[in-house]
């Protein structure tokens, strides 16, 4: 690591803690005590204020209530942090009805020499979404399903939610814990613990209609809730091993509840375990169509017959 590079990081190390040693920084970056003295004193003539305790387990600390000196960013972070904010355009995220002004913002923090560099990756990265030909085109609005952001408001609050969901011509109200939010091919789903029904449900955030509090009086604990998300998992039915094929075909799309879990360091096999319900002839007929779309770069481990069926069905369709 640089000595620029290194000080940027040191000084981010330093200000996450209440206290630190000269043996902690020389254990975390792995430099002798007599650097470690150099860059603090550095440091200290930027503007941090630190201040020095004797004795043999002494150490450091910052003072509170100071200006501490402004965050610097390297070149390398700079164009790491650029990249991935162009990558989530046409993502449909919330929190960027402001995009032009952070991007501002974010200019006016770094150098000249940077900001060149900047403008040369914007015309020169294109990613999925953007028109060759004019890369500020996009195909679908930068902005979410105009529930998203207030959910994203609400659960940050408070992850009891009472939900308002339309369903084909009629309207529902369901008490969750919120587990999780999925992001997947520009949409979001929601995944919560049904406070009612007691069991897991997913919903797509764009039938959202409205979000709101849940009342505390008819509320489960945290750990509750987790027990009984526990007790109700059921036996994985489908076990397979993907071979580079499948794994690049999983990559190009998957089933949002379906994840794999690689068995070599180079990525290249993995193990997909998921449960199906086989008496759901929609959900039995998605997951035939989708394994077929991995191809046959997979050995079966574990299937239901069901499944076995309708692949066999599938394939006698074909050949005729």
């Amino acid at each position: 690591m640089k000595k620029v590079e290194r000080i940027n990081v040191m000084m981010r190390y330093i200000n996450n803690r209440a206290h630190f040693t000269l043996s902690e920084i020389m254990r975390e970056f792995n430099i002798s005590r007599s650097t470690a003295i150099r860059d603090i004193r550095e440091i200290e003539s930027m503007g941090m204020p630190l201040v020095s305790e004797a004795g043999r387990d002494g150490g450091y600390f910052v003072m509170h209530n100071s200006v501490l000196p402004q965050v610097r960013f390297t070149d390398h972070e700079v164009n790491a942090l650029f990249i991935a904010f162009m990558a989530t355009r046409n993502q449909q995220l919330p929190y960027l009805k402001s995009r032009h002004s952070i991007a501002e913002k974010l200019l006016s923090l770094i150098s000249e020499t940077q900001q060149d560099d900047l403008i040369l990756l914007n015309q020169l990265l294109l990613f999925a979404g953007t028109n060759p030909h004019n890369p500020d085109l996009l195909d679908l609005s930068d902005l979410p399903h105009p529930m998203v952001e207030s959910l994203f408001q609400m659960l940050l609050l408070d992850p009891y939610l009472l939900l308002t969901i339309q369903e084909e011509e009629e309207i529902q109200s369901y008490p969750i814990y919120l587990l999780h939010l999925h992001h997947e091919k520009s949409f979001w789903i929601i995944e919560g613990f049904d406070l009612k029904e007691e069991k897991k449900r997913t919903f797509p955030a764009d039938q959202l209609i409205d979000v709101k509090p849940y009342s505390p009086k008819k509320r489960l604990s945290k750990k509750e809730i987790q027990e009984k998300v526990n007790t109700r998992k059921e036996r994985m039915n489908v076990v397979l091993e993907l071979g580079p094929k499948a794994i690049a075909q999983y990559k190009k799309y998957h089933l949002l509840r379906v994840s794999i879990a690689y068995t070599n360091p180079y990525q290249t096999t993995a193990i997909l375990k998921t449960y199906i319900k086989v008496h759901n002839l929609e959900e039995l007929a998605e997951f035939t169509n989708w394994l077929l779309f991995l191809g046959k770069d997979i050995k079966v481990r574990e299937l239901p017959k069901e499944v076995v069926h309708e692949v066999q069905k599938r394939y006698n369709l074909y050949s005729i």
